[in-house]
Parts: C-alpha cells; structure tokens; sequence
C-alpha cells in the first residue's frame, strides 16, 4: 500500500498493491492493520474503527455530493471505485483549519484501484466519468440524518474544478441545495 499526498495534507490517496497474471489480477482492498501503520508512518492520525459501507451505482455525468455529518456524527470515508471511473472530490469543512475551504479531485477508477482517504471534517462528492460507475465507500460513522450536511457543488468560495461537458446530472435533494460552505459550517 503506497499513500499519496494532496495539496490538503489529511487527505490520501492510496494505491494498493495490484498483482496481475495470465489469470487476471488480485488487489486486497483494505487491511485494517496495513492502513493505519500506512496512516502512522505518514504522521497522519488514526481513524475510527468503519463502521457501515455503502454503495451506488450511476451513469455518466451524475454529480453526488458535496455532503458531510456534523460532529458527533462526523463520517471519514475510505472511497473507491470497482468499476467505471469518477473525480472524486474533498473540501476541508474544518473551520479552524489552515485548509479550510480549499478542496482536492482525484480520479479514481477500477482500472487505476486508487482510493481516497477523507478524514472526519470534510464536504465528499464525485462525479461519474463513466456510465454503469460502482462506487464503494467506508464510514467511521452510521448515517445520521439529523447530522446531515451539504454543500452545493458548485460554491463560488470554494470553486471545484469539476471535468464536466455540461450540466451535471443531478439527484432532487442534490439540485435543491443553496448552501454554501460558509453556511453550512456556521450552522452548527
């Protein structure tokens, strides 16, 4: 497992090893011990144990996000993608942090088996490169609708990069957010 630094240091991306044969291709996904000495050696705090893995599935041009939990429902999120390809996004939602407001993308895809680490504390979206896209997420937290946050996607402040042709596909309660950063923050 090989971790990769973003302009936001708390957030990863991890390549794991990939071994390939006349067979096809074997990956371990995730191995608890593995990742936090991964975490440890980086100097990067431990997380929460995971607690719920979610998934979905969506077609070419689809935009989820930005959403995140507010304390003491604060979710980190180990991302990736078993197949088809997103730009995965975080923005940093901490307040007192020196990051705040700034946001990292990676691609993530099957074919690259990258993953992102989002610590506690930040805004998650993607955007579904291609259609038939699976998207595999780890929490620290159990969804908590009370805590529930989002940000639109398209916050000025924050000015995400998104690789769209077009308007993005967006879900109702996706389309319905107005909140910027800066609101949802101040909120809590």
């Amino acid at each position: 497992m090989k971790l990769i630094r973003t302009d936001i240091p708390d957030v990863v991306i991890i390549e794991p090893a990939v071994f390939k044969d006349e067979r096809g291709s074997f990956t371990e996904s995730y191995n608890d011990a593995r990742f936090r000495a991964a975490l440890a050696e980086a100097g990067l705090p431990t997380p929460r144990p995971f607690v719920q893995d979610n998934q979905s599935v969506s077609s070419k041009g689809v935009l989820r996000g930005m959403h995140f939990q507010a304390a003491p429902h604060a979710q980190g999120k180990l991302v990736r993608v078993v197949k088809g390809a997103v730009f995965d996004v975080a923005v940093d939602a901490r307040p007192e942090s020196p990051t705040f407001g700034l946001w990292v993308g990676a691609e993530l895809s099957a074919e690259n088996h990258r993953q992102l680490w989002i610590p506690e504390g930040f805004a998650h979206g993607f955007l579904a490169l291609k259609d038939d896209t699976h998207f595999l997420y780890k929490t620290t937290d159990y969804y908590n609708k009370d805590a529930e946050r989002a940000v639109v996607w398209n916050d000025p402040a924050v000015g995400i990069r998104w690789p769209l042709d077009g308007a993005p596909v967006l879900g109702a309660k996706d389309a319905a957010v107005t909140t910027t950063l800066r609101q949802a923050v101040a909120a809590d």
